[in-house]
């Protein structure tokens, strides 16, 4: 047979084959793009003096690695956002924490610590400081759900959060000697268990 007929007739087969109305699938289409909503961030920044002293920059330097390591953990572990301002404000016999975002840390070097500031870091986002903690913690004992759960999940069915001055325990780190990497993590996760709660 004619070679150039061979090929014209293996031609005309595979299109008698392959049939009318026969295409290739499509590619599929990409996903249509979704909003997400971005997790919330604590941020912070410290106040510093123009031209601190030696006493002040060595606060700075201790409260910039309290804050550091706080802010990270809070981050890793929660959605909560928040602007903080930090100062260092000697007539602060240890370190306080406002509602309004502003965290003080005193001369008392042994309260510039990732402890103090994960305490006060709560205070900023209401423990203590808020009308949901009034509603929600003011008898005594945390009545949020959330929390609640949290707490019995970690310590057992009988667990609870007691309150009182405007803190919480357990996993309030309302002391040193309360600070580990576990009761850290869970103070954390315990406030923002109260945030859904309605802090």
């Amino acid at each position: 047979m004619n070679p150039r007929k061979t090929a014209v007739a293996a031609a005309l087969a595979t299109l008698f084959l392959a049939g009318p109305g026969i295409a290739q699938a499509a590619p599929p289409a990409a996903p249509a793009p979704r909003e997400q909503a971005a997790a919330a961030t604590i941020t912070w920044a410290l106040e510093r003096a123009s031209n601190p002293t030696a006493d002040q920059q060595a606060a700075y330097t201790l409260i910039t690695s309290a804050m550091n390591a706080a802010v990270a953990r809070y981050n890793n572990l929660s959605d909560l956002g928040k602007s903080i301002t930090v100062r260092y404000d000697t007539s602060v016999p240890t370190a306080d924490g406002n509602l309004n975002g502003t965290i003080r840390f005193g001369s008392n070097r042994s309260y510039m610590t990732e402890r103090t500031a994960l305490h006060e870091i709560a205070h900023t986002i209401g423990v203590g400081t808020s009308p949901g903690w009034s509603s929600l913690g003011g008898s005594g004992t945390w009545t949020g759900a959330q929390a609640t759960a949290l707490v019995r999940q970690f310590d057992g069915s009988s667990a609870k959060l007691s309150t009182g001055g405007g803190h919480f325990w357990p996993y309030g780190l309302n002391y040193e000697n309360e600070f580990s990497g576990t009761a850290a993590d869970r103070h954390v996760q315990i406030v923002a268990a109260m945030v859904r709660d309605g802090l």
